[in-house]
């Protein structure tokens, strides 16, 4: 399933009792149609208020409920999920397929803007308002010293078992006009993991850090204090890629044996 989501009322996407999640509202509306509990694994768990574009899960439901709906699927889940989840479609997996351990790459985007009139209003939901101005020459220098596989627990909330080390494909900042960009792309990314690298490129951005800093923080072995976590609201899920089909069962076991 491909989804998209404004996550500004959610708390984050895992389901969580007494909570509202994204992936509570998708299982409740997919067990309505498919007539069968529903349990999704999703490419990556966004935090409370993060968005996606092009978050990807998966679910194993029974082959006759699938046959039965297929060709109305998106069309009865319109009918049921809030008008802040969507999902532009379904199609069946090929065998192998795991939409968290099979992911090559994972693309986010962190919107900010430094204009002094904030966010235009209907960008106020994924664009954070910044209140001084940002060098963005200055980060984007900083965002390039930090790509490369390094272990990064200096930007990651540890989670017992997890390994912290991720290869950074990209990390570059760009600005239009008031809108400073932060785009980012890695075989995973840990908690916390991308607002915690747009935190520090902030501080070198507001010229209270040098651009090394970041990068030299990547000699920590668990998260460095001060390193702030930027705010959820900026940053969007954009993209997952895959292997090619036959690669897909080989991709999610090497993919599970790095992550532990």
């Amino acid at each position: 399933m491909a989804v998209a989501y404004d996550g500004t009322d959610f708390s984050g996407w895992a389901r969580q009792p007494g909570r509202r999640t994204v992936q509570a509202e998708l299982e409740a509306a997919l067990a309505t149609v498919l007539r069968t509990p529903v349990e999704l694994t999703v490419a990556g768990r966004t935090d409370a208020g993060v968005h996606a574009t092009g978050q990807v899960a998966h679910a194993d439901v029974p082959r006759a409920a699938w046959e039965d709906q297929r060709e109305r699927l998106v069309r009865r889940l319109r009918g049921l999920l809030p008008a802040d989840v969507a999902v532009p479609a379904v199609e069946e997996a090929p065998p192998g397929f795991d939409a968290r351990f099979g992911a090559l790459t994972r693309h986010y985007a962190y919107r900010l803007t430094d204009s002094d009139a904030g966010p235009p209003p209907l960008r106020r939901a994924d664009t954070v308002g910044w209140p001084r101005r940002l060098d963005a020459a200055a980060m984007d220098a900083a965002a390039r010293l930090l790509t490369g596989r390094h272990d990064f627990a200096a930007f990651c909330r540890r989670r017992e078992g997890a390994t912290t080390i991720r290869t950074l494909l990209e990390l570059a900042v760009s600005r239009d006009g008031d809108l400073v960009t932060v785009t980012t792309s890695a075989d995973a990314f840990c908690h916390s993991m991308v607002r915690s690298l747009v935190g520090a490129l902030i501080a070198v951005g507001e010229g209270r850090r040098a651009p090394g800093w970041p990068a030299g923080l990547l000699d920590r072995r668990q998260r460095a204090d001060e390193v702030v976590v930027a705010p959820p609201g900026g940053l969007t899920l954009l993209r997952v890629d895959y292997p090619p089909d036959a690669d897909l069962a080989t991709r999610a076991l090497v993919t599970r044996a790095l992550r532990t």
